[in-house]
């Protein structure tokens, strides 16, 4: 009987030649990476960008490296990731396409430069793995707190926003105002500030400075001056580097060729940083403040904008809405159309002087399965023990907030109700 012949192991030339097949086969099968190329690929792009993808990759945020080999230390219900490896070479996305003009069709945004990291970010800090999907939408709790946890949670992400009236060279000037508004930020991962009102650029740095001095790692990124009067005003986001990261190309102003917001908001996606970073929960921030003789005409234009926002990107459906509408819930026209769509602020207020709800986080309670039901309002005089003219001096909004899951989850499986508000 003759002897079967040994199979050849396959040349070098033909395994790479093979290697280098199956990666095109990835990428144009979208593999994972749709989102992060370039619509404006020559013949490829066009195909690449109607594709949908799971996404939950490092690429784009700053200081993540680590691999998917990881995977198996976070929870299971996360989204797919794909191997750093495979997204060293993809380029970095380009800035979402956002008109609230012509909503959800896509047109040129203003960009917006974000501040780079003064320093390598630190390591991530670990979370609890393990948690569950989210469930059915949760009714929020029945009164909000006054404050939030005095320390950071470890299970949690609290996001706040905070009109600080008139923000500039006058009230930074006042040390008892900078060390209220500091210890405000520090208790929180992420806050969406309104009102920078100022003609200097240092007035935020400054302020961040201030927010630092007690060894905390908090950066910002700012956006331009907006406004159709001589009174400009700026958006800016302030957030803890030791917990979150920021995607440096999704930072911008929304393009308002119609003029039918007053100050058009500003945008930029964070993730939480966990470890591994491709579990962490990502999401896009909106940081908003109407114009009070506009309000129903803006607040409808906000629908459009959060439209917008979610279908930048087809590997990210969660938004958060947030800021200064000048409106509470009864008032909030066609945002309450949109499907899915809740708001963690309700039947409390959120000014200063307590007399009106005009603060809140928006998002669609489908998608952001993160949310977890806990929110609240920081009441400045009973938080800090002010006077009400003390707290005036603060800001005549008191900051708002929302706590979320850390890590990345399934939305719910049924469709989500807005809470609904005491008043309406």
């Amino acid at each position: 009987m003759a002897k079967k012949k040994a199979k050849k192991p396959p040349s070098s030339s033909a395994s790479l030649v093979w290697m280098a097949f199956t990666t095109i086969a990835l990428l144009i099968g979208g593999g994972g990476v749709t989102g992060w190329l370039k619509p404006d690929m020559p013949v490829l792009g066009p195909g690449v960008a109607a594709l949908g993808s799971s996404l939950g990759s490092s690429l784009g945020f700053t200081g993540s490296t680590e691999s998917t080999s990881a995977l198996a230390t976070g929870p299971a219900t996360a989204r797919a990731a794909v191997p750093a490896e495979r997204l060293a070479a993809a380029p970095a996305p380009a800035p979402p396409l956002a008109s609230i003009a012509y909503a959800p069709a896509a047109a040129a945004l203003r960009p917006v430069t974000a501040m780079p990291p003064a320093s390598p970010p630190p390591p991530a800090v670990p979370l609890p793995a393990g948690l569950p999907a989210a469930g059915p939408p949760a009714a929020p709790a029945p009164a909000a707190m006054s404050a939030p946890p005095t320390a950071k949670p470890s299970d949690a992400v609290l996001i706040a926003s905070f009109n600080i009236q008139v923000f500039g060279e006058s009230k930074l000037a006042k040390p008892q105002v900078v060390d209220v508004l500091a210890r405000v930020v520090r208790t929180f991962d992420i806050v969406a500030i309104q009102e920078v009102r100022a003609k200097s650029d240092s007035v935020i740095p400054t302020f961040v400075a201030a927010v630092n001095a007690d060894g905390s790692r908090y950066h910002h990124v700012i956006g331009p001056r907006q406004g159709r009067t001589v009174s400009k005003e700026q958006y800016t986001f302030i957030y803890d580097t030791n917990r979150i990261e920021i995607d440096p190309t999704s930072v911008g102003s929304m393009r308002d060729p119609a003029d039918r917001l007053h100050r058009p908001p500003m945008y930029a996606r964070f993730r939480v940083r966990t470890s591994p970073p491709e579990l962490g929960f990502s999401f896009w921030m909106i940081d908003t403040h109407t114009d009070p003789d506009e309000v129903p005409q803006e607040v409808d234009a906000l629908a459009d904008v959060f439209t917008v926002i979610r279908s930048a990107r087809p590997d990210e459906d969660d938004v958060i809405l947030l800021g200064d509408l000048n409106a509470g819930p009864p008032q909030f026209g066609r945002i309450k159309q949109i499907p899915g769509v809740a708001w963690a602020i309700s039947g409390v207020t959120t000014n200063t002087r307590r007399t009106k709800t005009y603060d809140n986080l928006i998002f669609d309670r489908t998608a952001t399965g993160e949310y977890t039901g806990r929110w609240g309002v920081v009441d400045l005089q009973n938080t800090f023990g002010l006077s009400i003219d003390k707290a005036l001096e603060v800001s005549d909004h008191n900051p708002v907030w929302a706590a979320f899951s850390p890590w990345e989850l399934r939305p719910p499986l049924q469709a989500a109700t807005a809470p609904r508000d005491a008043s309406r």
